[in-house]
């Protein structure tokens, strides 16, 4: 490569003329990077720059002269400027940046020229980077100070510092930023802009806003909160009533001017918890938290210390950690107590095992508020079907097995929801009355807070029709250009006024001003006869929770494993708590802690001679409950089944004596060997002495040795498909009376029985 060792004057007719000076070639500029690209990189760090700074642009734009001066042709130069308003902090979004990196990679370009190395970047990853593709592919760089080339030491040292500043600097600019901006923070004068119900007067000034209306949504909302708990249900009552939101745009062709838009979940959150509407002027609301390192996940297995329980910290209030907070500094709509208690209802209604949650419509009416009372975690809520909501624990998924030491025990949810509904009704049985007279006082409150809100809706509709029209007639009606335009603005306003005055009829028909004495006596005999308000069909499972958790903290579950009754403490609002036990469902007969006495009585009735529905009803009537809970009856099917597990059949139930004589139908049919079901046959002819078991209803015969050689012989002379036989044969004989005394001879030598004949 042939390279200049002198430095010389290289005029060009194509430089800038107005440039006076002469331009000096680099040595280090060679014929091979004469033949390749230079590019020309420009970039501002913001739009405000870009159009406020053009000096800087100016002076960018020039180096492609310069660029030429240095022995380039003006067509084989490249200007990138598609960085424009972009930030070197990063070259994630500079997409000219990465136009230049792929240039470079194809060994298309000779140099790089920038007005500062901190245009290309500011970054000593991006920096590096580029420098180490340039020296790979023989690229030199240059500004306004000189060229330098990447593969020589002193140049890469240059450039190494130059890097190192140009992103000191960026920090520097940074923090002095940020220090000026938190030193006008720490005054309480640092607005950049004004939230919904405020109005924001100059950068350091912020007063309520002037429109009555947009204040009184503000309240609504927070009226509301503290009435419905959540605010999801704020947001719902919100859009039933056609409420809008006042709001003043920070941008755009309106901006500063007072406009109405459908409310959202993401507004109705963001006025909940901003401290603004509490009077508290609070900086660094959105502070940034960087993750934690994952360096001490990466060891072996082997070297893994002995489990610990994941530290969860306690609920912390975000106005704990937020940068500076400076109370009573501004207007507010409520008191910092009553935001202190709204965030922890909005904290409790997250969804967690830490937190009670909102009441939804499951049949459950315990659900978040039932906890193990020996480890305090909630129990969680699971529906088998709809109407079978159960209770039951949940270890923590980060938790071992092995390292588990105890068990949440749950239950189904009926028998612990009735318990707590007979409670309730009984501790608002004193409050009936005041009650009623607090129903009816809030239905009025609330609709005269609607009627309000309609009234301030209909007096801007009709300001609007005057504005409309005021400007309508003060324009010359011959400027039919603008007069239609206006016209048809007024039109558009009288036929809003007439919509909303529909709407507002429509209203006034739905709810009334006021109630009737009838409509009154009526809520108050509601709300005098609690239970059955409770229990219409109208009052939902939601309302039924909400009332249950203004009343009750949490209920405490001690569940026995090993017997039916489960201990409960029910923690109400105020301190007070008390002590209940509770039968529960259980799925084995062993788990009743009168089980044994339960299986006992059921032997006994059974040998009794009772029938399974007759034991079923014997059971209930001395109290005595199926271990399921389906029912409060015994089903006659699943007795049957408990008594052959227990192995008490036929066989082995222990049946009255037997006389002299007497037989068992199966013994006696297998004596003579024929089918039992003949032998049945022949007892119900009366051709055979028999007679009822009390247990069973099972034959028993009476079959002496004459009867039994009879017997024999009718099986003999019994011909298939006949039913033609001998009388003699069929004719049994007289059978001797019960009551008569045996033969004291006889005492000595007892007769055989009939399983004794032979």
């Amino acid at each position: 490569m042939k390279r200049v060792k002198t430095l010389a004057v290289q005029p060009r007719p194509d430089t800038d003329p107005t440039r006076s000076e002469s331009v000096l070639r680099s040595s280090k500029i060679g014929d091979s990077h004469l033949q390749r690209l230079a590019i020309v990189y420009i970039r501002q760090s913001t739009p405000h720059q870009v159009l406020h700074h053009r000096e800087s642009s100016a002076r960018q734009y020039a180096l492609v002269n310069h660029v030429v001066a240095l022995g380039w042709p003006r067509e084989r130069v490249l200007l990138i400027d598609e960085d424009q308003g972009q930030s070197a902090r990063s070259a994630e979004h500079r997409t000219g940046f990465h136009q230049l990196l792929a240039e470079v990679s194809m060994q298309h370009v000779g140099l790089i020229m920038g007005l500062e190395m901190s245009r290309l970047a500011r970054s000593s990853r991006d920096w590096h980077h580029l420098l180490e593709m340039c020296a790979l592919f023989g690229t030199i760089l240059g500004d306004e100070d000189g060229i330098y080339n990447p593969n020589d030491s002193n140049d890469r040292l240059l450039l190494g510092l130059k890097g190192t500043i140009s992103e000191f600097e960026l920090v520097t600019m940074r923090n002095r930023l940020d220090r000026g901006r938190l030193n006008k923070a720490q005054r309480g004068e640092l607005f950049h802009r004004a939230p919904v119900g405020y109005h924001k007067l100059s950068s350091d000034r912020i007063e309520l806003e002037p429109d009555e209306q947009a204040r009184g949504v503000v309240q609504i909302i927070f009226d509301k909160f503290d009435e419905l708990g959540s605010a999801r249900a704020v947001l719902l009552y919100l859009l039933r009533n056609q409420i809008r939101i006042g709001f003043r745009p920070h941008a755009g062709a309106h901006a500063g001017q007072l406009q109405w838009c459908r409310p959202t979940l993401s507004f109705v959150r963001h006025v909940l918890t901003h401290p603004i509407y509490a009077g508290a002027y609070a900086y660094g609301l959105r502070r940034q938290r960087r993750a934690s390192s994952t360096a001490a996940s990466a060891q072996p297995v082997a070297d893994a210390p002995a489990y610990r329980p994941p530290y969860r910290p306690p609920y912390r209030p975000a106005h704990e950690v937020w940068t500076i907070l400076l109370r009573d500094r501004l207007p507010a709509y409520i008191t910092w107590e009553r935001y202190l208690a709204n965030q922890q209802r909005l904290h409790a209604n997250r969804p967690s095992m830490t937190s009670t949650g909102v009441p939804r419509d499951g049949e459950a009416l315990l659900a978040g508020l039932v906890r193990c009372a020996q480890c305090g975690r909630r129990l969680r809520t699971r529906y088998l079907d709809r109407h079978a909501p159960h209770y039951f624990g949940a270890r923590d998924p980060c938790e071992p097995s092995e390292h588990r030491t105890h068990v949440c025990r749950g239950l189904r949810a009926k028998p612990l929801d009735e318990l707590l509904t007979e409670q309730v009704l009984r501790a608002l049985e004193p409050a009936a009355l005041e009650l009623s007279w607090q129903a009816v006082a809030d239905l009025e409150r609330e609709r005269a807070r609607l009627d309000r809100h309609w009234q301030q809706q209909l007096q801007r509709a009709a300001y609007e029709v005057r504005d409309a029209e005021r400007r309508y007639r003060a324009v010359d009606p011959e400027h039919r250009l603008v007069a239609r335009t206006l016209e048809q603005n007024w039109d558009a306003a009288l036929r809003r006024q007439r919509e909303l005055a529909d709407d507002y009829d429509r209203f006034s028909q739905t709810k009334p001003a006021s109630f009737t004495a009838e409509q009154r006596a009526r809520i108050e005999r509601l709300a005098a006869d609690i239970p059955a308000l409770w229990h219409a069909e109208t009052t939902t499972a939601r309302e039924r929770k909400e009332i249950i958790r203004h009343l009750v903290a949490k209920v405490l579950l001690q569940v026995d494993p090993h017997s039916e009754r489960a201990d409960v403490t029910i923690c109400w609002h105020g301190g007070f708590t008390s002590q209940h036990v509770i039968v529960r469902p259980v799925n084995r007969m062993s788990q009743l802690s009168d089980g044994q006495r339960l299986l006992d009585r059921l032997v006994e009735l059974r040998r009794a001679g009772c029938q399974a529905k007759q034991i079923a009803e014997r059971l209930h009537a001395e109290g005595f409950r199926p271990p399921k809970r389906c029912s409060d009856f015994f089903h006659p099917e699943n007795l049957r089944h408990m008594l052959y597990r227990l192995g008490v059949t036929e066989a082995t139930l222990c049946l009255e004596p037997l006389e002299k004589h007497e037989w068992r139908l199966a013994d006696l049919a297998q004596k003579l060997g024929i089918a039992a079901a003949k032998l049945r046959a022949w007892a119900q002819r009366g051709w055979i002495h028999a007679r009822h078991s009390p247990v069973y209803g099972r034959w028993i015969l009476w079959v002496d040795r004459e009867e039994l050689h009879r017997l024999r012989q009718l099986k003999r002379s019994s011909t298939p498909g006949t039913f033609a036989h001998d009388p003699a044969l069929t004719q049994p004989k007289k059978r001797p009376g019960r009551a008569t005394k045996r033969p004291r001879a006889a005492a000595t030598n007892p007769p055989k029985t009939g399983d004794d004949v032979a």
